[in-house]
């Protein structure tokens, strides 16, 4: 774990002006530049198809959703499975760039189904229900991945200072493919975007070479602790279920996750509902899913440049993590009260924002206090089949409710209690985690 091999930066080392606003030091540039543009280039590619997968939802019919939950999830248990059994097996600097490389051939498959089906004019509902489910596998593989890679490479004390700068380069990364696709699908159709996603996600896996370089040149002595290991992680693939389950902290950390999960899939089932009557047309609503991910990326990178470091060094990562259950429940409570697409959308903005902004960076810091097997098993099971499953328990909850003559304002006032209970799990979550980190402190880790 790279946690004991680091040492602690040189404090006579002169730092350059903008390593002081960022809070970098003189031996980190390189690696975090990498970083930096390895997280841009995943959640650039992510977000130039993320609008066609709305789309794809929305033509199957927001009745179709729990279904297509459904499958996502029983297609993501399977690949937690297979990543299992990957990551026992092979080593890490083998199997990390086989993953994205594996993605790139899965969009240039569908950009060739998508371009012939879209040229004859054939329907392809069929096939959108198809890239709906894989894209939902895709963008919490692809980012999950890239966080355990993270936690793997950085120490605790540098993912309170550098995570933030991090994620910041995910959210301009969301922001500019946003924007693409919001500038292009009009003009060359939104099948034509699957190229440049492809491409794209390439440029992340040349980056995953740089920061197994950068790795490898920094800790030649302990290679054999590292990501440059020749070692697998061994352990059984079915290891990150049963670390699960046998800890609080991961369940604290699941539970969190469930629950917004489930408040995610509210507003989104309510979004496809209202937004299936107000704009009619495939590019249309693939514009309208662009602008709400630009705004909802700007917020996040607000957050994520100048707000998450100073949140967590000065109130501890559990009040970090309190901010978006905060604004969930906020948020809920509005939308009772005005349950228009404006204020969905709004409301959705908000969230995501803030959950990129200073959840996703907060939760990903807890992984620092657990091994390397946890770091990539766990955290990758929690943050695919877990976070899917909810979607699927969220989906039909919400469907039985809408049935039972609910609505969304009476829906609205049932997820508040659920945002709650996020709200004391966080900050429990941040004292374990605080004592988790003076026990490998007292032990000699940083």
């Amino acid at each position: 774990m790279i946690d004991e091999m680091i040492a602690p930066p040189d404090n006579n080392a002169e730092s350059t002006l903008l390593g002081r606003f960022l809070g970098l030091e003189k031996h980190e540039y390189r690696a975090v530049a990498w970083s930096f543009v390895y997280f841009f280039c995943v959640l650039s590619a992510y977000y130039i198809l993320r609008p066609v997968r709305e789309t794809m939802a929305v033509g199957s019919g927001p009745d179709t959703i729990p279904y297509l939950f459904i499958g996502t999830f029983v297609t993501m248990i399977f690949a937690s499975t297979v990543f299992g059994w990957v990551a026992s097996r092979f080593p890490r600097r083998i199997f990390l760039p086989w993953v994205y490389l594996f993605f790139i051939s899965n969009i240039l498959i569908f950009w060739v189904v998508f371009s012939r089906a879209v040229a004859s004019g054939e329907e392809h509902i069929w096939l959108g229900r198809v890239f709906f489910v894989w894209l939902s596998v895709f963008n919490l593989f692809v980012v999950s991945v890239f966080w355990s890679f993270m936690a793997d490479i950085y120490t605790r004390e540098q993912g309170r200072r550098l995570f933030g700068l991090i994620t910041s380069g995910g959210s301009i990364g969301a922001l500019i493919g946003a924007a693409a696709t919001s500038a292009l699908t009009m003009k060359i159709g939104f099948q034509n975007l699957m190229p440049i996603s492809a491409a794209i996600l390439l440029v992340g896996v040349f980056c995953i070479g740089r920061l197994k370089n950068w790795v490898h040149h920094e800790h030649q002595e302990e290679i054999g602790e590292t990501v440059e290991s020749e070692k697998p992680l061994g352990g059984n693939p079915l290891a990150g279920i049963s670390h699960l389950f046998s800890s609080k902290y991961f369940l604290g950390i699941s539970l969190m996750s469930l629950i917004a999960s489930l408040l995610g899939t509210a507003l989104y089932m309510f979004r496809a509902e209202l937004i299936e009557t107000a704009i009619l047309t495939p590019d249309a609503r693939t514009l309208f899913f662009s602008n709400m991910n630009i705004a909802q990326n700007a917020l996040a990178l607000i957050a994520q440049m100048f707000l998450v470091k100073q949140v967590v060094t000065r109130f501890g990562i559990g009040r970090s993590l309190l901010l978006f259950p905060l604004a969930s429940v906020i948020g809920f409570a509005i939308l009772a009260m005005e349950p228009t697409l404006m204020a969905v959308a709004v409301l959705d903005v908000v969230r995501r924002g803030l959950g990129f902004g200073f959840a996703k960076p907060s939760t990903d810091m807890l992984y620092s206090v657990v091994t390397p097997e946890e770091k990539y098993k766990t955290k990758n099971f929690i943050e695919t089949a877990i976070y899917r499953g909810g979607d699927v328990v969220g989906t039909w909850a919400i469907k039985l409710m809408s049935v039972m003559g609910a609505g969304i304002s009476g829906i609205s006032l049932l997820m508040m209690p659920f945002a709650i209970v996020a709200a004391a799990v966080a900050l429990w979550l941040g004292r374990d985690y605080k004592r988790r980190a003076m026990k490998l402190r007292a032990r000699g880790v940083e």
